[in-house]
This record gives C-alpha cells, structure tokens and sequence, in this order.
C-alpha cells in the first residue's frame, strides 16, 4: 500500500500543478479579453517625419552557419525604410563555413550601394548568441538595438512602426508579434505555429496589458541601448539569453511594450530533428532561468503580488512539461488502483482536475485562435481538430522536454545549438540535403517508441480493469498520448514531415 500511497500523491500534485498553470492561462484570457474591449490610450511617440527627432538604430543579425537562408536576409534587411544616416547594420557572424565567405562578398557589394553595414566575426563562439550580441553592442552607435534572427524577414516599415513608442524613456524594449513563412506546409509547421500564435497573443497581451513581465523573443524586437547596459548585458550562462535579460531589466523598472499588431515574419522548422532541438534549447533555458531569477523575483517587494506570481509561472512555464509526464505515466497504475481498491474512490475526483485544465486550455486557444483566423461553426470545427492535434504532438515531446527541463534545473550545462534553417516557404521546396541536418539518432526516441506501446496498453487496460467491464474515464488521455508519442517516434525515426 506504500507505493501506491506515493503514486497517488505524486500523481495528485502533478495535477494539482498542471491546473494552477491553466487557471493562470484564465487570468491571462482575462486580461488579453479586457485589453481587446478598451482602446489604448495615445502615448507620445516620436514623430519620424521630423528629422530632428529620428534617433540613430543599429540592426544586429547574429548568425552562425546560415548559408540557405543568408542571401534572402541580408536582402530583407538591405530594403528596411529608415534614414540611412540614421541606421547601422551589425551582421553578427560566427560562421565556421561556406557561408562566411558568401555572405562578406553580398555585405561588400551593400555596401558599395551606401549602406552602412558591418561584417563583424570572432575568432571563437564564447557565450554563443549572447557572446555575438554582447560583442557588436562595444561598438554599435544606434541608440535602438533592432535583433533579427536568420529566418526572420521584417517588412520594410518595421523600424517605422516600433521606434516612435522609445520616446517613453521608460520603455527598454519593444517586441513584435511572430508570422510563419511556411505555417501550411506540414502537420508539424502547423502545430509549431498553433502553440506560438497562442504565446504571442493569450500570453504576451495578457501579461504586458496588464504590467506584468514578459519576455523579448530573441528576435523580432528592439532594446534601448541604455536598458541593455542598466540590466548588465547580454549573459551566455542559459540557454535563453532573451529571458534572462527580459527579467533582469524589469527587475530594474524598464517597461517593455509588445505590439501584437505589427507581425515579423520567419520561417519555421520543418524537420522534426530542428524543431526538437528547438524545444530543448527553449525548454532548457526556461528552467535554468527559473534557478537563476526566482529568488530575485520573490525578493522584489515593490512588485505587486499577483505579477510576481505570474513572473514565477512565466519561469515554470517549461516546466509543466515534467507535470505533463509524470501525470501521463502515472496515470495507468493509477486507474488499477482506482478498481482495485473500492475505499478510495473518493479520492479520485483529483483526476478530475486534469478535464478541467484541459476545458481552461481549450476555451483559452480558441479566442486565440478566433483572433487570428476568425470564428464560425466551420472555424470552430477545424479548431477543435487543431487543438487535440496539438494538444497530442504536445504531449509526445513531454519526455524530450522534460529531460530538457530536468537538465535546466539541475544545472547540466551544454551548448548552445542552432535551430537549422532550411528557406523553405511551399510544398514545392525541399529539405533534403541540408548539410546541417543531424544523421544521428537520439536515444530518447527508443524510449518514445516504448511509451507509445505503454499508452496503447492504458487503451487496453481501459476494457478489462474492475468488475464492471472496463473504466474508459482514461481512454481519451490514452489515446492522445498514443497518438501523440507515436507521432514523434516515427517522425523522428523517418526524419520526415
């Protein structure tokens, strides 16, 4: 009876943990609901037209080994509308391959039209991203640091539409809203931009309407040069470096404004093995800044309490992901110990719990999604297929990422690796062939493919458990997981999307 005593408490506190994360998505449809009902108020802006008032704006590009996406960015940036006596390019570059060479003689030529762009390189990678940033910020003159990404490709009024708001000295960064270049191109893709379309609108809105923290992306958004150095620059100790600094400089009262109606375009992964990577280096730095800024987010008692709540869960976020697993695992010895023993069934209405945050999920997604896509009976039918989809794949990456947040949080340190970049926008493109592609095969996908077999014994065990032919209260969850662990292990064994 002791070890079932245990699995029901870990069991019970995972879910009791999964439904404190969706109430918090509640509040934040709230917020995101109020917002949307009120029209903002002007704020002074700078009025650009005026050149007196056009602040000097250094773009950086950080890139390390980008050779089929370089030539389309460099492009891109070269076509940003802002007065050219007002603007410096930083291309931030790494490369260790073909690509360095490529994208000097592209830089040469740009700059022989008049624009004002440097080829900056390190003789070595120390701090990665943040080490790049960190070095072109000694000599970038713009008093905006605008950061792009090698798959982002701004529109040309970007600068226009994010510099006025700076006037507010207060505000230390302006964030944008993400697009997807190729959000159609594969189940994968769309699921990718489901979730993210969910962060960019429910989270970020519902926390930034509402002077709570959020988090610049990484991409896609400007700092103020002087918020940068107040906050203590760029730090390449996790694997997020955007996160970190997000939370160091609002821990010194810098504002930062997200507007979700200017939209940056970027492409995303297409392989399974990309976009796994991409989730342990998210997932990983989530929980490694979770160790490094909570204490500093308890201790700041000028924060009201309810944004530091959310701060600590915004932290956590990554770690809902571990919840997720041990719930998933648990949840078959679970339901033989519900028939097996009559005098605590009354115990299990604490599975109940995990219904209710998945409706809380579901409600919060589809006013996301009506935002974006619109609402209707036909729209919503086609959400309801999204969601579960997405709510599956989700939960098939729940080992993948739990090893990641586990790793985090018990301070293993590793790499930075780059997402692979593929500049691929339609059907017509293809992948193959991509020399930064990974042949090798992680062990965890073995350990995928098992848990896919458990979950398909969950289903099995839903028709012969008690006396009462079967217990089915399970069977949905079962077979999400099936599904959804199934899906990652083949993909990731056929390296196909």
């Amino acid at each position: 009876m002791i070890v079932q005593t245990i699995i029901m408490v870990v069991y019970s506190v995972a879910l009791v943990l999964i439904f404190m994360y969706a109430l918090s998505q509640l509040n934040l449809l709230l917020n995101y609901l109020r917002f949307k009902r009120q029209d903002e108020a002007d704020c002074d802006q700078y009025d650009l037209t005026d050149p007196d008032q056009v602040p000097f704006v250094t773009i950086q590009l950080p890139v390390y080994n980008e050779l089929y996406v370089m030539e389309r960015l460099l492009k891109n940036i070269s076509e940003i509308n802002y007065p050219l006596d007002k603007l410096e390019i930083q291309v931030l570059d790494d490369s260790t391959d073909e690509s360095l060479q490529s994208s000097a003689v592209q830089i040469r030529e740009l700059c022989a039209k008049g624009l004002d762009i440097k080829h900056i390189t390190r003789s070595d990678r120390n701090g990665f991203k943040a080490g790049a940033l960190k070095e072109g910020l000694k000599t970038a003159r713009g008093e905006f640091i605008a950061i792009f990404d090698a798959d982002f490709m701004p529109k040309a009024n970007w600068l226009l539409n994010t510099i006025p708001y700076f006037k507010n000295p207060e505000i230390g960064v302006v964030q944008t809203r993400w697009g997807h270049l190729n959000r159609d191109y594969s189940l994968l893709t769309r699921v990718q931009a489901f979730a993210l379309d969910a962060h960019f609108t429910l989270e970020q809105v519902g926390r930034n309407s509402r002077g709570h923290f959020i988090n610049f992306n990484g991409t896609a958004g400007v700092w103020r040069k002087q918020c940068i150095l107040d906050a203590g620059n760029w730090e390449g100790d996790t694997l997020t470096e955007d996160l970190d600094l997000s939370y160091r400089a609002q821990l010194k009262n810098w504002k930062f404004k997200y507007l979700e109606e200017v939209e940056t375009p970027a492409e995303l992964p297409v392989v399974i093995s990309a976009a796994r990577s991409q989730q342990f280096r998210w997932n990983k730095g989530g929980a490694e800044n979770f160790q490094k800024m909570a204490a500093r987010v308890i201790k700041k008692r000028d924060l009201p309490v309810k944004t530091r709540v959310h701060g600590l869960l915004h932290l956590l976020n990554s770690t809902m992901f571990l919840n997720i697993l041990i719930v998933a695992i648990l949840s078959i010895p679970m339901l033989y110990i519900k028939n097996e023993y009559e005098h605590l069934k009354i115990y299990f209405f604490v599975m109940s719990f995990f219904v209710i945050s998945t409706l809380i999920f579901f409600i919060c997604y589809w006013f996301t999604y009506k935002a974006t896509y619109g609402g209707g009976l036909k729209g919503f039918l086609k959400y309801t297929a999204m969601f579960f989809t997405f709510f599956s794949i989700a939960m098939g990456f729940s080992l993948h990422n739990s090893i990641a947040v586990l790793e985090g949080h018990l301070g293993k340190k590793s790499d930075f690796i780059r997402t692979p970049k593929f500049n691929i926008n339609s059907l017509k493109d293809n992948w193959k062939g991509n020399k930064y592609l990974k042949s090798s095969l992680s062990p965890n996908v073995i350990v995928e493919g098992i848990l896919m077999v458990y979950f398909a014994f969950g289903m099995y065990s839903a028709f012969v458990v008690g006396d009462q032919g079967g217990d089915f209260g399970l069977f949905p969850f079962h077979l999400m997981l099936f599904i959804g662990f199934g899906f990652v292990f083949f993909k990731s064994l056929t390296s196909k999307v």
